[in-house]
């Protein structure tokens, strides 16, 4: 609960020391999944040697690590901004933000299979624990290298391309773990494309939030990206694959996926102008943009 709280504050505290080089954002999240990669081969280590609950002391020790790492933080010097007053429902009535935030509900959902079922699925075709953790990790990798790459990536592509190339991603992805788990070539590349699916995925529309919720609004529209995807739409996701997965088998469930991360794909083709996220109006103020913005043919 208050975990889920925090994860909103801390992209906030991110974008705000970041200023005007908001793309290195990447370049820190990558941290985070090296992090998890060291966390699960430390712990896979760990609990061959100790009980189960002596995961918990682990537990304890790393979260008051991250509590005094908070408490050193540096504040970041007061900013000001034209948009600081705006009230946040002025904002999310733009059509933008509303195909941004569904979109990323429909990804989310599209991911639920993902986390519930993936390993069962792998398990139930003859594929090893080992090989199983391998491929979550190859996942991982995939990320961190797209992290890695995504400064660049940005300035090349533009938000919008990446986000329109996640889904399609995501789409063809999901296809290939539901219809393609007997072959190991085909899961790998499914694998590979958790760079694009969360990594390009999450470090574009996260830059989109941090553009469009400006100044003082800004973590409250972290919030709404991580409560609305995260929350509600893995949520729906987990709880509609369990359903599909009892009633019609992996392959009906994660071709669901694929239809999620369809509809995803078409409200940011339609609901997102290219100038919303990589053009000037992209930057500018709310009350401006709602009365400026270009015919709806325009990309």
């Amino acid at each position: 609960f208050f975990w889920s709280a925090a994860l909103p504050l801390v992209e906030t505290v991110t974008f705000d020391h970041l200023r005007e080089q908001p793309a290195r954002y990447s370049r820190i999240r990558l941290w985070g999944s090296i992090g998890f990669i060291v966390a699960v081969m430390a712990t896979g280590a760990l609990l061959d040697h100790v009980a189960l609950s002596g995961l918990l002391s682990v537990i304890v020790v790393t979260l008051l690590g991250i509590l005094g790492y908070a408490l050193v933080l540096p504040e970041s010097s007061p900013h000001a901004s034209t948009d600081d007053q705006l009230p946040v429902g002025a904002i999310l009535r733009q059509r933008r933000v509303r195909a941004l935030f569904a979109a990323c509900f429909a990804m989310s959902a599209a991911h639920g299979a993902l986390y519930v079922f993936y390993s069962i699925h792998l398990a139930e075709h003859h594929y090893s624990k080992f090989l199983v953790g391998c491929l979550w990790s190859l996942g991982v990798l995939a990320e961190i290298v797209v992290f890695f790459f995504m400064v660049g990536l940005l300035r090349r592509y533009g938000l919008r391309t990446i986000l329109l190339v996640s889904f399609a991603a995501a789409i063809a992805r999901f296809l290939m773990i539901g219809w393609g788990v007997e072959w190991l070539s085909v899961i790998v590349i499914a694998q590979l494309l958790h760079g694009l699916t969360f990594g390009a995925y999450h470090a574009a529309a996260i830059a989109a939030v941090n553009r469009w919720f400006p100044g003082r609004c800004q973590a409250r529209g972290q919030a709404l990206y991580s409560s609305l995807s995260f929350g509600a739409g893995g949520l729906a996701g987990s709880l509609l694959s369990g359903w599909t997965w009892d009633a019609w088998g992996a392959a009906t469930t994660y071709t669901l996926s694929s239809a999620f991360a369809v509809v995803g794909l078409v409200l940011v083709a339609l609901g997102v102008r290219k100038s919303d996220l990589d053009g000037a109006a992209a930057r500018r103020p709310v009350r401006i943009a709602e009365t400026a913005q270009p015919s709806r043919g325009a990309r």
